[in-house]
């Protein structure tokens, strides 16, 4: 399945200087939403060819920021739509039907067990794990998370995730000769897979921090209990 992807995004690179970015959003928001579409398929080719300045403005870190910022648009797109998806028709439609959308029930339960144990965390830890980063916003839909919440911890996941692609792409791209398409993506997949266990978990630490801290801040501001004693 990958091998024929990457040969159809080849074919759209071709078209990189002038569309590049928009088929990052595109190809980002696909890869976000419910339909299965590797997200280091389009990465970390966009990241090698910004380090080429072959992408849109010529300018190598012009270009990867642009590119990191047409990715998590993307994915803030396609997530987005699992979200408003999942709201709208709701948990029995899914486990009914999903399988016709490439929801299969256990990949769901998965996802909303994820959910229901870690919350936000699930939404924003999530974003790093393959085969999972799609769907953690179906259960977050059908739970009604604030979509300020959701869109903040999903755009920072996403944020993370992007960006550790372009990065792998734009180091490719500055310190190795030619090199095709697919040598690219396998080159740069194999580098994440190493390093995967790593990122997860410095993610899970931050979040970690983050709720320790919030809690602590909360303590400190809520008011006093009264006593009922008039002063």
């Amino acid at each position: 399945m990958t091998e024929i992807l990457i040969n159809y995004v080849e074919a759209a690179a071709a078209h990189a200087p002038v569309w590049g970015l928009l088929i990052v959003v595109a190809l980002m928001t696909i890869e976000s939403s419910f339909i299965p579409f590797p997200s280091e398929v389009v990465m970390i080719p966009a990241g090698f060819l910004a380090a080429r300045g072959a992408l849109t403005l010529g300018s190598p870190v012009a270009d990867a920021v642009l590119a990191v910022v047409a990715g998590v648009t993307g994915s803030l797109l396609g997530a987005f739509a699992n979200y408003f998806l999942s709201l709208k028709v709701g948990a029995p439609f899914l486990e009914r039907y999903g399988r016709f959308f490439f929801l299969p029930k256990p990949k769901l339960e998965r996802a909303e067990e994820l959910f229901r144990a870690y919350g936000s965390g699930a939404t924003f830890v999530c974003r790093l794990l393959p085969g999972i980063r799609q769907l953690i916003s179906i259960p977050a839909g059908i739970a009604r998370m604030p979509l300020g919440s959701f869109t903040l911890w999903t755009g920072l996941g996403a944020g993370i995730w992007v960006t550790i692609l372009t990065i792998l792409g734009y180091s490719l791209g500055a310190h190795t000769a030619a090199m095709t398409y697919a040598e690219i993506v396998h080159s740069g997949k194999a580098t994440l897979s190493h390093n995967l266990p790593w990122i997860v978990i410095g993610c899970g630490v931050i979040f970690t921090i983050y709720v320790l801290v919030q809690k602590r801040v909360m303590r400190r501001s809520a008011p006093a209990p009264s006593d009922g004693v008039p002063r």
